[in-house]
């Protein structure tokens, strides 16, 4: 379970019933999470408009796999091995994918327009769930994806006059994050241990293989912003794994969607960029749609416990 910005990831179960006291740290670790990936996010978007992609996703993705391995250490062997290789390699795939969109889409749009198309993968799980599955969808939540993905075109506007294109980018990383989240289904056989090294270690061999075809010397001034990338990102997705751990998830994944609060601040702090009305409203809409269909998932949950 590493979602690569503010997105939020599938429900899992957690085991037992968690106090209350319990569920409101997991909140309270939920939102310092979402809080830290949009710092992650800012610092993507500054360090975008200088660097290539492709080398600021090879610097977060090796500093995630180098505090990984090290908290790892220990049991870094027993921890590699996995039941379901291929799956875990396509995970790894998928995830860097959704990475590489977002950050490439930063370059050209807003960073709340982005977090908010990005923001529509909780519905588009459930699709995945129902077409690869075999879980149920039924009419009330296929029009609650219908809905988000309505809110998604608000904001892109395609044929409009002030249509970005690289407002895709961030679309089809939806679609990317929510394959490896139905991936990650898949493996639930293995540890949570297990897919965060897969998915920093098959992230880190690929984008090695691509950033010396794109790598700019780094100046000394923005040595800091890579290693900010790094330890944001890291933080970030400790934060979200133990919140997911100690709270259920159907109560605390819908407070994921402050980070659109966070991306708006951010926007208009460092680049002066306030979303327009157009954005808004397809927030809205997204947000909307993804309460809902979570609302539906935890009923089922509920149902079949």
């Amino acid at each position: 379970m590493t979602p690569p910005q503010t997105t939020l990831p599938p429900i899992i179960a957690v085991p037992g019933n968690p106090g209350r006291a319990t569920q409101l740290t997991g909140i309270l670790l939920l939102l310092m999470a979402i809080f830290t990936f949009t710092l992650m996010d800012a610092t993507g978007k500054y360090l975008a408009t200088r660097y290539h992609p492709v080398q600021v996703v090879w610097v977060r993705f090796v500093a995630n796999l180098a505090i990984v391995a090290l908290v790892l250490a220990p049991r870094l062997r027993s921890a590699l091995a996995t039941r379901r290789p291929v799956v875990q390699l396509f995970r790894g795939v998928t995830q860097l994918g959704s990475i590489l969109l977002f950050f490439s889409s930063l370059q050209f749009i807003g960073l709340a327009e982005a977090t908010a198309i990005m923001d529509i993968n909780p519905v588009l799980i459930t699709l995945g769930a129902a077409l690869f599955l075999g879980e149920s969808i039924g009419i009330r939540r296929a029009l609650g994806i219908a809905a988000a993905l309505c809110g998604a075109l608000i904001i892109i506007r395609p044929g409009a006059g002030v249509f970005q294109p690289a407002a895709v980018l961030p679309l089809i990383g939806a679609f990317t994050y929510a394959a490896g989240a139905i991936l990650t289904r898949i493996a639930r056989s293995d540890s949570t241990a297990t897919s965060v090294l897969w998915s920093a270690l098959v992230g880190s061999v690929l984008a090695s293989f691509a950033v010396p075809f794109f790598w700019q010397p780094i100046a000394a001034g923005d040595l800091w912003a890579f290693a900010l990338l790094g330890l944001f990102g890291t933080v970030a997705q400790a934060l979200l794994i133990r919140a997911f751990a100690l709270a259920e998830a159907a109560a605390i994944a819908p407070f994921g969607y402050t980070g659109l609060i966070w991306a708006g601040l951010w926007g208009w702090l460092f680049w002066g960029n306030l979303p327009d009305l157009w954005t808004v409203t397809g927030a809205l809409i997204i947000v909307g749609a993804g309460l809902y269909v979570w609302m539906r998932e935890a009923r089922a949950m509920n149902r079949a416990g």
